[in-house]
């Protein structure tokens, strides 16, 4: 700090008269004087002179330099000098002010306070150099009696002390600006606590403190007013969140209590009790003390506390954001996000010996819809405590509505365990209800290496389980994933090549078996990609249903057999109809059927030479609904054919029900027909239909015997690579001129 002109004026003019004022009682503690002078008898002229003075309670203390270049070095070594004594011409004329150069500019020492003394009154330094240079006097040596150079000496030492106490209350506050600063970073209560046991001492010498406040809202489980140890230094890492008689310390006990009731800082020399309150939030900051607490610090810390009453409050608010955000509002257990970042933890631990999983409670929303959200609340609360009680250092989350998150060690968290968790029924209100759940489970030497990545492995795991018949658990291996990305790849191409028209109809002919003549085709689905390469319908079918795209596939299929019909008519073809395969998804549309007859209207085609084939599968799921929508297709003219009868599970009396014209005979049944013992079920289809008055058509015909066996049973119709290959259009109509 450079004190100003008028500043140095007025020590200048100390009044000096009572020289009691100067010679005070001294102290151990001394002010490093450093007297820079060519002359050696000045030296000790001067030291003579001031031999007897105390300033401020301290004696002063010696250090010489004979030339300017020594003075410089002396002051580099010495970082305590408060006062130089110096000459001004010595080894050369200007070396003085070059002292005064480097102290200022060089070592950016501003609180060193300097006197300027010269033999040669005509080698005064120019004004602009005493104040740009924070020059507290000059004088030449002559006018230097002791009572002037002791008044000298005063003031310049009393100047530093004043500049001293400036420096230090402005280093406090700057580190106080930057503790609360560093504290504003911190949100959590325990952090905090920490952060400002840390940071206070800074300001105070001390090697143990406790930040405490009760337990409320912050420590689980504590329900009543008592104070609890929230951070601390020098205390053991147990100490944390217990109550505070957990310090064993009566006296510390005693006054960190009554400073929490009489609502004040508490001050001795041996220790200090810090209120802290701010928007209904409490704290008591305890410290003892190595050496006692200067005015100085007790208005930094006073300051300091001010702050961090207001963080205090801020960090509460922070916890309850937190809780928000991190919490199940339900469980009080860690919700999704919280849980991702326990799975980070998982995923980055160098212990091998984890399992982190998915427990889905099964048919919960029937438990919802039946018995009211309330007892299914409670529900998942005794669920809750029930894995709670499981112990092993396991880790529980609420992830979903009736999915719970848990990471534990493996031998804790085995299936055996986990399904003897659900062994007991749970009650909930006055209910006794028996549940289970399946479990998505995964070893950490196959896990990701971050949170996100695990959770979607273990839920990969737990679908897997959902759709097991036989157990209700599965662990993840890298193999699902792998399938699973394969399958959202075969999606997301299908859908593009399905938009670029890459999918193809190509027609098997099915032939009347007497006479050989074509009486129509079945529309096969191919998807030939931009490659040139087919992929099988078995692969892409399912693919297609699975992502919904059979829905908007199905309605183009619909489209392109009405066109080929027209297309058949147009050349004189009238008697051949296409047949097109129908799935679960298309009947459960609520348009399904109106959506066939807008197409038949749109292409003006003879609804007869339209058929629909339906699997006997269809009807396992909601039966009436699928017979009712035939009844309304049969209602328009349409053909009706059951294909693969007597693979599925439907019953017999289904059978009866449905609006049928033709039985199809599966080919895994015609494929031996002709061996002795093997045309049984076949066999019987065919009699069946024929007892129903429908048409029978056996497909997969590919040889001589097979047909031979099939007329023997008087079957109506056939298809197979016998009579022809499934072909696109273009050569459909041209096995039709060939066969006409």
């Amino acid at each position: 700090m450079q004190a100003s002109e008028e500043t140095n004026d007025d020590f200048l003019f100390i009044d000096d008269s009572d020289e009691d004022e100067i010679l005070e009682n001294s102290t151990s503690n001394t002010w490093k004087v450093l007297i820079v002078d060519d002359d050696p008898e000045i030296h000790s002229v001067t030291q003579l002179a001031l031999s007897d003075l105390v300033v401020l309670g301290q004696r002063l203390e010696y250090i010489h330099a004979y030339s300017g270049k020594d003075a410089c070095q002396q002051i580099e070594q010495h970082d305590d000098i408060v006062l130089v004594l110096l000459d001004v011409v010595m080894e050369t004329d200007d070396a003085g002010l070059n002292v005064v150069k480097h102290i200022r500019e060089t070592l950016s020492r501003q609180d060193i306070r300097i006197v300027l003394r010269t033999g040669q009154p005509g080698y005064a330094p120019e004004e602009s150099v005493i104040k740009d240079y924070d020059i507290n006097d000059y004088k030449t040596k002559t006018e230097l009696t002791r009572r002037k150079l002791v008044t000298t000496v005063y003031a310049a030492i009393r100047s530093y002390q004043q500049i001293e106490t400036v420096t230090q209350n402005r280093i406090g506050l700057e580190k106080i600006i930057g503790a609360a600063a560093d504290l504003l970073e911190l949100h959590s209560v325990k952090e905090y606590a920490d952060g400002v046991l840390s940071q206070l001492q800074l300001l105070s010498d001390s090697e143990f403190s406790v930040f405490c406040a009760r337990g409320q809202g912050i420590v689980d489980g504590a329900d009543d007013l008592s104070l609890y140890i929230l951070g601390h230094q020098g205390l053991s890492a147990d100490k944390t969140k217990q109550k505070l008689d957990a310090l064993n310390n009566n006296f510390a006990q005693k006054q960190i209590t009554s400073c929490f009731q009489q609502k004040q800082h508490l001050f001795t020399d041996e220790n200090i009790s810090l209120y802290l309150s701010s928007g209904g939030f409490r704290a008591v900051i305890y410290i003892e003390l190595n050496s006692p607490v200067n005015d100085i610090d007790k208005q930094l810390i006073e300051v300091f506390l001010t702050n961090i009453s207001i963080g205090y409050e801020n960090v509460h608010l922070f916890q309850k954001l937190r809780d928000a955000a991190y919490k199940d509002w339900l469980t009080d257990l860690p919700n999704r996000l919280e849980f991702v970042n326990l799975l980070d933890d998982f995923a980055q631990s160098n212990e091998q010996d984890l399992v982190a999983g998915l427990i889905d409670i099964n048919h919960f929303s029937d438990i919802n819809d039946g018995l009211g959200q309330d007892l299914g609340n409670q529900l998942l609360l005794a669920v809750t405590e029930r894995m709670k009680a499981m112990g092993g250092n396991c880790q529980f989350a609420r992830v979903g509505a009736d999915v719970f998150g848990i990471i534990g060690p493996a031998d804790c968290l085995t299936p055996e365990n986990l399904n003897n968790l659900f062994k007991q029924a749970f009650s909930a209100g006055e209910q006794y209800l028996p549940i289970n759940a399946c479990f998505g489970l995964c070893h950490k030497d196959d896990a990701g290496s971050r949170g996100v990545k695990v959770l979607n492995q273990i839920n990969i795991a737990l679908n897997l389980a959902k759709k097991s018949n036989q157990e209700h658990f599965v662990y993840y291996k890298q193999e699902m994933e792998d399938k699973t990305l394969w399958r959202l790849g075969m999606i997301r191409q299908l859908r593009t090549d399905f938009a670029e028209n890459r999918l193809e109809l190509w027609y098997q002919p099915q032939l009347n078996l007497n006479s050989g003549k074509v009486i129509g085709a079945e529309a096969l689905l191919r998807w030939r990609t931009a490659d040139g390469q087919f992929i099988s319908p078995a692969v892409f079918i399912p693919l297609a249903e699975y992502s919904g795209l059979i829905i908007e596939i199905g309605d183009w299929v619909i489209k392109q057999a009405c066109k080929q019909i027209k297309s058949l008519e147009k050349q004189s073809f009238n008697d051949v109809s296409i047949s097109v395969n129908v799935s679960i998804p298309q009947f459960k549309r609520e348009n399904f059927v109106s959506s066939i007859i807008d197409a038949i209207k749109h292409y003006q085609v003879n609804p007869s030479k339209l058929e629909l084939e339906i699997t006997e599968n269809i009807l396992m799921d909601e039966p009436q609904i699928v017979i009712d929508a035939l009844n309304q297709v049969k209602a328009e003219g349409i053909s009706i054919a059951l294909d693969d009868f007597g693979t599925g599970y439907s019953s017999l009396s289904y059978l009866q029900k449905l609006p049928l014209d033709r039985l199809k005979v599966d080919r895994s049944f015609v494929i031996d027909i002709a061996k002795p013992g093997q045309s049984i079920i076949a066999d019987t289809i065919i009699n069946l239909g024929k007892q129903m008055d429908l048409k029978v058509i056996a497909e997969g015909i590919e040889d001589k015997d097979q047909e031979a066996h099939l007329k023997s049973q008087a079957c109506d119709e056939v298809q197979g690579f016998f009579y022809a290959k499934p072909m696109p259009a273009d050569e459909f109509l041209a096995f039709l001129k060939n066969n006409s």
